[in-house]
């Protein structure tokens, strides 16, 4: 068990710091102002991207920092998931920066299913066109209507009708669904199957979403922000009818794929995290080392100093957690790694939230404005433990999985 990062990693990752301190930082402050000036509403139909975030892509594939997540030599970058780790950390210090380069989700993880599990025809038509950044993606998985923390519970129909395939039923926290360049929708939906298992009862399918019968109802806030210009909405499908190629592998395989889909997704998100909380904690520490009250520094007040000590110990711990769930996930793949990925699931999120609002209470009302990044990181860790998955869900399968071990 090696996490010592290897050269190629090390190269990338020093690459990465000198653009995000050349190009990011200095664009983070700028990016939220033009979206609260821009896209402050619910009215997605009138959400733009920044300008200037073309021009950062483009730096970024001319310097090679492009698809990073992707381990294949000709269409990424052909890092491990290992070397991947730093480098979305890095990105991790500015929320959403990872869009700059190719890294964000949802697209991410629609990327990794058409790469795994696409057709030659459907590579051709979406995966490129999504490696190339030349258009943005939604995946369409959690419902309004039942409790999709069981996956088992999804309602929407899709079902075959001789050449096409017919899909029907509401889906709500698609993520992406709001930017003007999205494009195409991977819908999970039923198919139902009377002589195949509950997990065998579930497809995937492509749906472009200028198609007949796709209605985007609504963007959803959290905490009264939108997150434009991505955002997070509610889709109707009714009667929805795409070509049965549109089928990803075959009926009844949406959960094998999912697992696949998500493993990988999911440990991206913690990488991200240990980059804000550190982030979060390095405003905290500035924070207080140049703030006085009551004679003294802030640092020095209220057991701040052992605050910032147990922000290291968790930071420290969660990336030691992500590291060796990165590694298993190299060694042995998605299938035998669920215990790992669904810790630092767990943990990740957790120890950014905590972190943060430490870091806020540090800032006092300045902690609660947009004058920092702290509000932006506390959402996507609050949010974190219910995407891709709520703690919930994630302890129960670690805890079956322990008892498994044991079972004879």
């Amino acid at each position: 068990m090696n996490f010592e990062l290897s050269q190629k990693s090390q190269d990338y990752l020093q690459r990465l710091k000198a653009f995000m301190q050349e190009h990011v930082f200095p664009f983070e402050r700028d990016y939220i102002e033009y979206h609260k000036t821009n896209n402050a509403d619910g009215h997605w139909e009138n959400w733009t991207e920044h300008p200037k975030l073309e021009e950062l892509k483009s730096k970024a594939k001319e310097q090679g920092l492009w698809n990073l997540f992707l381990p294949d030599s000709e269409l990424g970058e052909g890092l491990s998931v290992l070397d991947y780790a730093p480098l979305a950390e890095e990105m991790g210090r500015v929320y959403n920066s990872a869009e700059i380069f190719n890294c964000n989700a949802p697209d991410t993880g629609n990327m990794e299913v058409l790469y795994h599990f696409g057709s030659e025809q459907q590579k051709e038509k979406w995966l490129k066109p999504l490696l190339a950044g030349e258009m943005k993606s939604v995946f369409c998985m959690t419902e309004p209507d039942v409790a999709s923390s069981d996956a088992t519970n999804i309602q929407t129909s899709i079902a075959a009708d001789g050449d096409e395939i017919v899909i029907n039923g509401k889906k709500w926290w698609s993520t992406g669904l709001g930017h003007p360049d999205a494009k195409i929708a991977i819908v999970m939906g039923q198919t139902k199957d009377e002589g195949r298992g509950r997990h065998e009862q579930h497809s995937m399918v492509l749906v472009p979403l200028d198609t007949p019968g796709v209605e985007v109802k609504r963007m959803l806030n959290t905490f009264g922000a939108y997150d434009p210009p991505a955002g997070h909405g509610e889709v109707h499908f009714n009667n929805v009818r795409v070509p049965k190629e549109n089928l990803i592998m075959d009926f009844g395989s949406g959960f094998a794929i999912a697992q696949g889909r998500l493993g990988p997704g999911r440990i991206h998100h913690c990488m991200r995290c240990i980059g804000a909380a550190e982030r979060a904690l390095q405003l905290a520490i500035f924070r207080s080392g140049t703030r006085e009250a009551f004679g003294k520094l802030l640092a020095k007040l209220g057991g701040n100093s052992e605050r910032f000590a147990k922000a290291r110990i968790d930071i420290d711990q969660a990336r030691l957690l992500t590291h060796y769930a990165a590694w298993k996930i190299d060694q042995a793949g998605v299938r035998e790694s669920m215990t790992e990925i669904s810790a630092i699931k767990v943990v990740a999120p957790r120890v950014l939230q905590d972190i943060t609002d430490m870091a806020m209470q540090i800032h006092g009302g300045g902690g609660l404005s947009d004058d920092f990044p702290l509000t932006a990181f506390f959402i996507q860790a609050r949010a974190l433990r219910l995407a891709d998955g709520p703690d919930e869900v994630h302890m129960r399968m670690i805890s079956r999985l322990e008892f498994k071990k044991y079972l004879t």
